[in-house]
């Protein structure tokens, strides 16, 4: 798939998010642990206008830091007017001068963390349904997954093989003993970020394998 035409999902995925945040309200649950709609709606708004409160997410002793400013910014969006410009501060997009407006930044970045966040407030509620994705936004999040699958799932100690039902597959890692991941690229992707209970996938491997799969550390 040509770059421009990935590049084509990221503003209506970027919508399609915020008009999720919006209609959950400001405390509703995230899969997301600890946050709630306005703890994920800081976290999106400050990854992108004031990108050094999100270094937490990556250096492990700067957690502090980051989790104070998505606390604070959360607090101010408690109410139903501070939430509604809370969200539509980050649909409206990053600030001129950051690095996220530029366009294969804003792909390899944004694409599946919107994805991802999207299902992470629809799939948080008890009666949920999988989208149906069109077909090129399906494609452009294998490509995405595919480019980083390896990190995705280095913490597993076996083989691991994504497989989509339409015929295409990728080894995400290489190993004697190896689990297949059956799914929608969607639902691939969930999996590989840790959202394994909401994800539908199905495995195919030895039982003792696939029950190491599951309780290996996946994603991030």
């Amino acid at each position: 798939m040509l770059f421009s035409a990935v590049m084509h999902f990221v503003t209506p995925s970027r919508e399609v998010l915020a008009e999720t945040l919006l209609a959950a309200g400001p405390d509703a649950p995230t899969l997301c642990e600890g946050w709630r709609t306005r703890d994920l709606a800081a976290h999106l708004y400050l990854r992108e206008h004031k990108p050094v409160f999100s270094l937490g997410m990556v250096i492990r002793r700067l957690a502090p830091v980051t989790e104070r400013a998505i606390g604070e910014t959360a607090e101010r969006a408690a109410s139903p007017a501070g939430y509604e410009a809370l969200v539509n501060r980050f649909s409206a997009g990053p600030p001129a001068l950051s690095p996220m407006r530029i366009s294969s930044i804003d792909t390899s970045t944004n694409l599946i963390e919107y994805f991802v966040h999207t299902e992470d407030v629809r799939r948080a509620t008890t009666r949920w349904a999988p989208r149906a994705l069109d077909e090129d936004y399906a494609d452009a999040l294998w490509e995405e997954l595919v480019k980083r699958a390896a990190i995705l799932y280095r913490a597993v100690d076996l083989g691991v093989v994504l497989v989509r039902p339409d015929g295409p597959r990728h080894v995400a890692k290489r190993a004697p003993v190896s689990v297949a991941i059956v799914g929608d690229p969607g639902e691939l992707l969930l999996h590989a970020h840790g959202r394994r209970q909401q994800a539908l996938v199905t495995f195919e491997g030895q039982p003792d394998a696939v029950a190491l799969l599951e309780s290996a550390d996946v994603g991030l």
